[in-house]
């Protein structure tokens, strides 16, 4: 922060420790930040997987529209069947003689010792047959062996047996499965002799395992299956009866009905598991209803799938379903119905980026679409999405980290996952849960990885643009060490994409405003600088050649977004980047060195003066006022430089006409950027030439505190000039500075200390107070600087109105550092000047 002392104008440089009445008088002193409106995110009028503008081609990207029906879903999430046909082996085995068949095979009798029989019959190698099997059991779906457990098929058959799969938990995942027979089978087939014993297909007989755990266990997993049974047939096996009953009448409403007690039912026992034995035969079901038209009905279908964890394609598929469901905004009410938000994040969290990266992009597509319902967009931060989704991007960066490149189909993911985050940043918890779970680290870290993804780096951008206009995220985002290299090299690479580039220097503004540590860092940057004035270019010409956009567009101007700039007034895109790569410029400047560097490179100068020259301050009032804004910053460092004096000239010719423009804010900057140039005396006779120093006296009556303060602060530099002098007297001026002592003096010490130095500098080659002031001016002044150097008349109101101590130690450093030695000075010059004798005039 910047402040002055009371020696010097009010455009001194930044003390080396302000006390606290500096710090809040910085937000007057020359050096200045501006603020502007954060560009606004477009909704698109449909909801597809990538944003209209996208570059990515067709070929390459999942599709939004496609048809989907029952058959799209498996049985079983094994391996699919290649349907490629292998030639034969060029293989002609040798003729075997009959004699050594004997030699082949022998069976082996079990072993006898102590060791082999403590280990039982499952040595290495042997295949257990899981505790589930039961062979009283009464479901008779028929599959076949191998074909995983949603296989709707029916097996072959031996006469007189009923052949079940069964899964088979941990021994073989949702792939694997495990036939249960009934009472009869043909020679050859082996039979169970128990649950928990063990079976080895070809084998002299079966071997009884140990006792003792293994036998616990065994009858402890029958128990389980026997009421998994139990519960099956009574409540459960009845709706799916009159569920696949339905498969033809599509009975929609009753579907719907069925499929929620069903699920009730199945959840209420913890059945959702893929060791549930009827699992598959529930899925066959569901599966041939996907043919129905009717949404909620879908979603109550698919809440079902996904609670039974599918994996594979039909994983893909269900999350295809949901995202279909979910792209038409009138289905959105459904989605708040039971759990179906649950299960989605669920399944995020639970699904692999590597083995399901098609079906993530859907699901999480089907988020980003629900996101923009507000109720919905409640719903989800109260169950934590932030969270979730932010366990997913350190997941796939993670896996890119260990990858020897970036994995391009994963960016299709995290389109969808930044689309949602950027609503999600909306929500009041939505800031503390985006430090909680470091997701602005992660978000950094895909800027570096995914450069060349302009829909990720978009939206990953809208999301810096709301975060960083809170203090704590910007100190976040502005702490990350691949932060500005990420930043540059993403303007260097999308120059033209304004969409992109208004909002990355949109959020390096917002880092640099009040940090003076980014300041440093950006510019320490490789090609920062460079870059921003490569942007300053480049727009410039886009402007000047009537297009709006920087694909060319020549259309009406448009809003900002389809909103209006902080001025109020209309600004195109072109103008949009303008604005905010100038605002960037002024907060860099604001920092000694940087600015010193930035002011040393004419071009930037000659390209803002051409902003100001160019253009009407009615019609792109922000664009000029930020301009000015950016040329103010920087001519605080040039004017110290007498070789640059007709770039002051130049800068004070170009900015004449906002002085006598009727925009306020416009007149207001103008100024400000005088209060530097007229440092110097070819600059101050240029403008007095102009009646510049007649429009400043002129505006100490405006009531506009600010503009009369900016006033003060370009008199007390013309004041330095003997020939400048009676104009003040003779236009007024010092019966306004006393009004403005008298009504405002009280209340700001800063203001008060600038109208003492405007007189004291007036006065400084005085031989008569009244003579110089006027009578009456003199005796209210004398007056008004007697009470104000009176500490507890002074003071005496305000500290007993200050709210703590803090206020009261404001108040007391303002009123000495700003206003008392100054005034001090000029009460003693006025008494010291009194006489009831008027001097003689000088013989001629």
């Amino acid at each position: 922060m910047e402040s002055k002392k009371t020696n010097k104008p009010f455009y001194a440089l930044p003390e080396k420790m302000p006390t606290s009445s500096q710090i809040v008088s910085a937000a007057r002193s020359s050096l200045r930040t501006f603020d502007t409106c954060r560009p606004n995110t477009p909704r698109d009028e449909q909801r597809h997987l990538f944003p209209s503008s996208t570059n990515r081609a067709p070929e390459s990207r999942p599709p939004s529209s496609f048809s989907l029906t029952s058959r799209h879903f498996d049985g079983a999430d094994s391996r699919p069947v290649s349907g490629t046909r292998l030639s034969p082996l060029d293989h002609h085995p040798k003729p075997v003689n009959p004699a050594d068949l004997e030699n082949l095979l022998v069976p082996r009798p079990p072993p006898t010792d102590k060791s082999a029989s403590r280990r039982g019959s499952a040595g290495p190698g042997r295949p257990r047959v899981p505790a589930a099997i039961n062979a009283d059991s009464s479901d008779h779906l028929g599959h076949r062996s191998g074909q995983g457990d949603e296989q709707g098929l029916e097996s072959s058959r031996y006469p007189g047996e009923t052949v079940t799969v069964v899964g088979a938990g941990d021994h073989g995942g949702e792939g694997s499965t495990v036939l249960k027979t009934g009472s009869r089978a043909p020679a050859g087939v082996p039979i169970p002799s128990s649950a928990g014993s063990d079976t080895r297909s070809g084998s002299a007989g079966s071997r009884k395992s140990s006792a003792g755990k293994s036998s616990r266990t065994s009858s402890a997993g029958k128990r389980e299956v026997d009421e998994q049974d139990d519960f099956y047939s009574r409540e459960v096996e009845p709706l799916i009866l009159e569920l696949a009953s339905l498969t033809k009448k599509k009975d929609c409403d009753r579907i719907q009905e069925l499929a929620g007690q069903i699920y009730s039912g199945l959840e209420s026992k913890g059945y959702f598991t893929k060791q549930f034995q009827h699992r598959s035969h529930i899925l066959k079901v569901i599966f041939k209803l996907l043919d129905v038209d009717e949404p909620r009905v879908l979603l109550r279908l698919a809440r079902l799938i996904l609670g039974f964890k599918v994996s594979g394609n039909n994983l893909l598929n269900v999350c295809k379903l949901v995202f279909k469901v979910a792209r038409n905004d009138k289905n959105d009410p459904y989605f708040l119905e039971e759990n179906i938000l649950n299960l989605l994040l669920e399944t995020i969290r639970n699904a692999d980026p590597v083995a399901s990266c098609e079906a993530l992009i859907y699901c999480v597509g089907a988020i980003k679409f629900l996101t923009g319902n507000a109720d919905i967009l409640k719903r989800l931060a109260k169950l934590d999405c932030i969270k979730t989704l932010a366990l997913l991007l350190h997941s796939i960066n993670k896996v890119n980290r260990e990858s020897s490149k970036p994995i391009d189909q994963y960016g299709h993911i995290l389109v969808q996952l930044a689309a949602a985050l950027r609503n999600l940043a909306d929500t009041s918890s939505g800031r503390d849960r985006f430090l909680t779970h470091n997701v602005i680290g992660g978000l950094v870290t895909l800027m570096d990885t995914y450069p060349g993804d302009s829909d990720l780096m978009l939206y990953i951008s809208r999301i810096f643009s709301k975060i960083t206009l809170h203090a704590d995220c910007c100190s976040v985002l502005a702490n990350q060490p691949m932060c500005y290299r990420a930043f540059v090299n993403l303007l260097k690479k999308h120059l033209l994409k304004e969409d992109l580039v208004v909002r990355l220097c949109f959020v390096l503004g917002n880092l640099t405003i009040k940090n003076d540590s980014a300041r440093l860092k950006l510019f320490q940057e490789v090609d920062s600088i460079e870059t921003l004035l490569l942007i300053l270019k480049t727009y410039l010409e886009l402007d000047r050649e009537g297009k709006t956009t920087a694909s060319g567009g020549t259309e009406e101007r448009q809003l900002n977004g389809n909103v209006e700039g902080e001025s109020g007034t209309p600004v195109t895109k072109v103008e949009d980047v303008l604005i905010k790569v100038m605002r960037v410029l002024a907060n860099l400047s604001i920092n000694e060195d940087v600015g010193s560097t930035i002011a040393d490179n004419s071009d930037f100068t000659q390209l803002l003066l051409s902003v100001v020259e160019q253009k009407d301050i009615a019609s792109h009032e922000e664009v000029m006022t930020n301009a000015v804004v950016a040329i103010n910053n920087m001519s605080f460092y040039t004017t110290k430089d007498v070789k640059k004096m007709g770039a002051h000239l130049g800068m004070a010719e170009s900015l004449l006409k906002l002085i006598l423009s009727d925009n306020m804010e416009g007149l207001l900057e103008a100024a400000r950027v005088f209060g530097n140039l007229t440092r110097h005396k070819e600059v101050r006779d240029f403008l007095s030439q102009n009646k510049v120093d007649a429009v400043m006296v002129t505006l100490l009556d405006s009531g506009n505190r600010e503009l009369v303060f900016i006033a003060c602060g370009v008199l007390i530099n013309f004041m330095l000039d003997e020939d400048k002098r009676p104009l003040l007297k003779n236009e007024g001026g010092i019966k306004k500075l006393i009004d403005v002592l008298r009504d405002f003096g009280r209340e700001d010490w800063q203001l008060s200390g600038c109208v003492c130095k405007v007189l004291v500098n007036y006065s400084s080659r005085i031989h008569s107070s009244v003579g110089s002031f006027g009578e009456a001016e003199v005796a209210e002044l004398t007056d008004l600087l007697t009470e104000y150097l009176d500490k507890d008349c002074a003071l005496s109101e305000s500290l007993a109105n200050a709210a703590d101590e803090e206020m009261r130690e404001y108040i007391e450093d303002a009123w000495h550092d700003e206003f008392y030695q100054v005034g001090e000075q000029l009460l003693k010059r006025i008494e010291a000047h009194s006489s009831p004798l008027e001097p003689l005039q000088a013989p001629s």
